[in-house]
């Protein structure tokens, strides 16, 4: 490797290790940026269906709470419970399951990244 690109490696692997950074979420190994997901979860309504803690809205029992999302082993009923699992699941529900109630919302990846940060966060 050129000399001069070592030096510009390290400092970039140091800076991607630095925690929180804008608001994301490296120390607990999640991508994004949870408050954005609390307020993506407000713009696309996921209350209306979700008892969600911290986000507002009506007390609804439409879908399965999401308080305890972090701790669960799978979602959609047998998908294994990651990050990269929530966001496919957000954002295009039906490919995953067909028979869902879970309406496709047209939400962006990145809103999805984000709105996954906030539902498997440790810290609730």
């Amino acid at each position: 490797m050129n000399a001069r690109i070592v030096p510009v490696v390290l400092a970039l692997a140091l800076l991607a290790g630095c925690g929180k950074g804008a608001g994301g979420s490296a120390a607990n190994g999640l991508q994004g940026n949870p408050e954005r997901g609390r307020a993506a979860l407000a713009q696309h309504a996921c209350r209306a269906c979700h008892m969600i803690p911290g986000v507002s809205g009506p007390e609804t029992y439409v879908g399965r709470p999401l308080a305890d999302l972090a701790e669960r082993r799978f979602i959609a009923g047998g998908l294994p419970n990651n990050q990269a699992n929530l966001v496919r699941w957000i954002r295009d529900p039906q490919s995953i399951d067909p028979n869902t109630a879970m309406p496709a919302m047209g939400v962006s990846e990145r809103d999805a990244l984000d709105m996954s940060a906030w539902l498997l966060r440790p810290e609730k």
